[in-house]
Parts: C-alpha cells; structure tokens; sequence
C-alpha cells in the first residue's frame, strides 16, 4: 500500500477531473467539426476551395496562439476562474456565430472567436495551483487524456450528429457545452488562491530552455499533422471506403476502443515502470509508420481503418504524455509560463496544419499531404531524441548515470 502522502486528496481528485472536463469541453469546439466539414463545406458558398475549408479549420488555432500568453498573465493578475469565465463566454459567441453563417467567410469569423477563448494555459495553471507538486503530473496528465479521448468520442461521435442535426447543430451544442463548463467551473472546482500580482513571467527562460523547446516542437508537430490529415481523410473515407459522412464512425468506433486498450497500458508503464522515454519515442516512431502508410496504400476500407487505429494509439499516448512531460521539465518557478508557451505552440500547429492541409490538398493532391507529414514527424522523432526526459523522484537518482551511457 502506497503512504497516505503518495494519494491525491479528495480536494486534488475533484480538482483534477473537473478541470479536465472543462478543457474537454471547450475542446469540442475543435474536434467535433474535424470527421464532417470537408464534406459539409461544399454546401456553403466558397466551401469547394480546399484552401479555404483549410483556413476554417486551422483559424481556431490561429487566435489560440495570439491569445494564450496573454489569458495567462491576465489569470495572475485578475484570477483564474475569471478569466476562463471570460474564454468560455467568447468561445460560446463564436460557436453561435458559426452557427448562423452563412458562407465560409462567417465561419471563418466564428471559429476565429471560438479560438480567442484561450483558456488552456489558465486552466492548466489553476490546475497547478490546486495541487502539489508531487501530484501535479497527474493531474497534467489527466487533463492531456481528456484531450485524446474527446478528440476520439469526436471523430466517433460527430458523423452520428451530424446526420442528426447538422452542422449548425453541432455548433449551437458546442455553445451550450462551453456555457455548461462555466458552472461546473464555479460549483465544482475547489476555491483558487488569490491571483499573484504583477509578477513577471520568466518567459526568456522558458522559451530558451532546451528540453521544453524539443516538446514545444512535438506538440506543434502533432497537432499540425493531425489537422493536416484530417483536411483529406473524410473524403478518403467516402471515396475509397465508400462511406458516406454520417456512417464513419463504423471506422472511428472500434479503432478508438482498440487504441484506448493499448493506450492505457501504455500510459501506466510510461508513469508507474519509468519506461517514458521508450514509450514517447516509440509512439512518434508509430506516427511515422501511419502517415507513410496512409502515403503508400489508402485505397481501401481496410487500409483506411488500419492506419485511423494506429494513428489513435499514438495519438493518445502522445497527447497524455506531452502536458506531463512539460510539467516535470518546467523550472517550479516557470510552471505557468512554460504551459502558456506550450499552448500557444499547440494552437500554432492547429493552424498551420489546417491551412497547410488544405493548401497542399488544392494544389497537390492527398497523397503530398501524408508525406510532408511523414517528414515532420521524422524531424520530430529526430528531436525528441535527444531530449533529456524527466524521471520518478523514487528512481531519479539512481539511474541518471545509466540513462547518460
């Protein structure tokens, strides 16, 4: 049996997994759109422009990077939950607005506001400050789960409500969710501490330190690829699956219960059995192998679901494990700064993955979008190699000298 001090408190477990519900629920104004709006675009005036659709679906992204540093030094000054109140507002504006557009320039302009409520690094900082530190990787790595698994109930859930009720649909529910996250913000999670102050984020330090720059780059590549890839799968999956939009969770759905059997474990080895580093590695390593395979061989049903499985396992793992990583390789005085740059690297690749999916597509073809991805995650795999990983406190000191040879 583990000591009393080794478990989280009741005040750390409710912390934890509210906090992690609210980021899952503004990460649906993402994910829920990623398996149906290629396909529903061309409905919409300008919506046969691959480029544009691109644009729709990287432009979150875009005002996420703009507006995460800021959502964060804005929590020290004024509080956290005031502020995430205030991104959850304009994030529920720009689901409605995107609701009512008309044309691709309206929901441009709403995913735009959908991404100017920045909250991840408030949340993630609340989150540090509700619990200690020898509970706090869980905690990350509890709210960097929520993302791999609404990103998967997403790809599985919104082909299913989309024929439902449509786009519009989709959006309006985004709207209400994130208006829901607020009072679960404000009834569920613990009182925060008073905000710090006027306390310069050391951000130089941050952005300079070499580990969190090589997880800075991993979490802009993962996400670039992810959008980028899912600017041309739904029409593979309806061109060579012969699925229509509202039938692919027949793909998503086993894919996502096998990959969150070999995700768990995974995870469970990478925290408990100091096996992280084989682990992420590995996991990149799989990435390279899916979009390699999605470049060689896409034309059928079979290969299509072989490689949507492979990509959630990697996917997942990398996504639990990331936020973790930067938590633990974080100076304990930058914690807060090196989640914000962190976000905003993320968002970045939200972006530009979106709109360089879509432009590649338009102008070369599926096929130069799954290799321009296989090369990044090359260059990722490359970088994360030499990264120094963190270790178990129990463990650290015994094994770095191993670790070096």
């Amino acid at each position: 049996m583990s000591p009393p001090n080794d478990r989280m408190s009741p005040e750390e477990r409710r912390a934890g997994a509210s906090l992690a519900s609210i980021f899952a629920l503004r990460m649906l104004g993402l994910f829920l759109i990623l398996p149906v709006f290629s396909v529903y675009a061309k409905t919409l005036p300008g919506g046969d422009n691959l480029a544009l659709v691109g644009f729709a679906l990287g432009a979150y992204g875009l005002t996420q990077a703009i507006f995460q540093i800021p959502y964060g030094i804005a929590s020290d000054i004024f509080g956290r939950k005031q502020v995430i109140v205030v991104g959850l507002l304009v994030f529920a504006l720009g689901s409605f607005v995107a609701a009512w557009a008309p044309d691709m320039t309206w929901v441009i302009i709403g995913r735009v506001l959908q991404g100017a409520g920045a909250i991840s690094a408030a949340v993630t900082a609340l989150a540090a400050d509700l619990t200690r530190e020898e509970h706090r990787t869980k905690v990350m790595a509890m709210i960097g789960s929520s993302i791999g698994l609404v990103f998967a109930l997403s790809l599985v859930g919104a082909p299913i409500l989309y024929g439902w009720i449509g786009m519009a649909g989709l959006f309006i529910m985004t709207g209400v969710l994130a208006l829901l996250a607020i009072i679960l913000l404000l009834k569920a999670v613990p009182p925060a501490p008073p905000p710090h102050g006027h306390e310069k984020l050391p951000l130089r330090k941050v952005v300079l330190d070499p580990d969190l720059i090589r997880l800075n780059v991993g979490i802009f590549v993962l996400h670039m690829v992810q959008m980028a890839m899912f600017v041309v799968l739904p029409h593979a999956l309806v061109n060579h699956g012969g699925l229509e939009a509202a039938s692919h969770w027949q793909v998503y759905l086993p894919a996502v219960l096998f990959s969150f059997a070999i995700m768990v474990p995974a995870i469970i080895a990478a925290e408990r059995k100091d096996k992280m580093r084989p682990i992420f590695l590995a996991a990149i390593a799989l990435l390279v192998v899916v979009q390699s395979g999605l470049l060689i061989y896409s034309a059928s049903l079979w290969a299509l679901a072989l490689w949507l499985t492979l990509f959630f396992v990697a996917f997942n793992v990398l996504e639990a494990t990331l936020p973790s990583l930067v938590s633990r390789t974080a100076p304990p005085s930058a914690k807060g700064a090196a989640l914000g740059v962190y976000n905003t690297t993320q968002a970045l690749g939200l972006f530009i993955g979106g709109a360089a999916g879509g432009y590649i597509a338009q102008h070369f073809g599926d096929n130069a979008v799954f290799a321009a991805c296989t090369g990044l995650v090359l260059v990722w795999l490359v970088v994360a190699k030499s990264m120094n990983f963190p270790q178990r406190r129990v463990v650290a000191a015994a094994t770095q000298t191993a670790q070096e040879t």
